[in-house]
C-alpha cells in the first residue's frame, strides 16, 4: 500500500480525512500539532483516534505559534466567540499562518516517507472566511510542492487531497457515518474539558450538523437544546 500523510487534529473533520485515505487505499501516516492551542484535548483525540484506525505512525510536532498570539485558540487573552460564525469574515479563531506552516511540514515528512498523498481535513465552506482553507490556496501549495523539493523536481510531489474542502458540515458527519469514523471519539470543540462546551462557534456548527444528519445523540446537551 502507498503511504500517505493525513493531518489528524484530533476533529471530525481531521478523522473522516483519516478515514477516507485509508478506503483510498493508503497507509495512512498520522501527523499531529502541538501549536500552543488552548488546550491538548484535541491531541488526546487524535491519539485515540491513531488507535482506532490501527495507523503504524505518528508523529507529532512542536510548533508554538502562541509565541505571538493573533488568534483565539492560541491566546488566552481573547475570548473564544460564541455568536456564531458571520459570512464573508475571518473569524478570530483563524490562526496566522498555521495551515501554511501544518502543510510545510507535512511535505517534508512526505518526502522523507515516500508519500504520494497528503490529506488535508481543510474545509471552505462552513468557514469561508479562513483564507488557507480555500481551494486556490490549496491548488498554490500544490505548485509549491511541486517547486520546492527533490521529490517534486522528479516529478513524485505528493498530491494534497482535500476530499471535504466543498462539503458542508452536514455532509462531512455523513460521510463519517459511512466510513465508521467513531465521531465520539473526536474532539471539535474550543475549550477543554471532559465534555465539550455546546456554545462555541465549533460545537454550534458541529451540533447543527448532526442534529440535520439524524445524529442528534451525539450532539452536547446545549446543542441539541439549541438547535431543537
Amino acid at each position: 500500500m502507498p503511504n500517505a500523510i493525513v493531518l489528524l487534529s484530533g476533529g471530525l473533520d481531521s478523522a473522516t480525512t483519516t478515514a477516507q485515505a485509508i478506503a483510498d487505499g493508503y497507509d495512512a501516516i498520522a501527523l499531529s500539532f502541538r501549536y500552543g492551542q488552548r488546550h491538548d484535548r484535541e491531541l488526546e483525540a487524535a491519539q485515540e483516534l491513531v488507535k482506532h484506525f490501527n495507523l503504524s505512525q505518528h508523529f507529532v510536532i512542536d510548533v508554538n505559534l502562541a509565541q505571538w498570539g493573533g488568534s483565539a485558540l492560541t491566546d488566552t487573552a481573547i475570548d473564544v466567540p460564541t455568536e456564531g460564525v458571520q459570512a464573508d469574515v475571518i473569524p478570530i479563531t483563524y490562526v496566522p499562518g498555521r495551515n501554511t506552516v501544518f502543510i510545510a511540514i507535512a511535505l517534508s515528512l512526505a518526502e522523507a516517507q515516500n508519500a504520494e498523498a497528503i490529506y488535508l481535513g481543510i474545509n471552505a465552506v462552513d468557514y469561508s472566511g479562513y483564507p488557507d482553507c480555500r481551494p486556490e490556496y490549496l491548488a498554490a501549495f500544490q505548485t509549491l510542492a511541486q517547486l520546492s523539493s527533490k521529490a517534486g523536481l522528479e516529478g513524485r510531489a505528493p498530491k494534497l487531497v482535500a476530499p471535504l474542502v466543498m462539503d458542508s458540515k452536514t455532509d462531512i458527519v455523513k460521510r463519517a457515518i459511512a466510513l465508521g469514523v467513531p465521531i465520539e471519539k473526536t474532539w471539535s470543540c474550543y475549550q477543554g474539558g471532559k465534555k465539550p462546551c455546546g456554545v462555541c462557534d465549533s460545537c454550534r456548527i458541529r451540533d447543527r450538523a448532526l442534529i440535520e444528519a439524524g445524529h442528534s445523540e451525539l450532539a452536547t446537551l446545549q446543542g441539541r437544546e439549541f438547535y431543537q
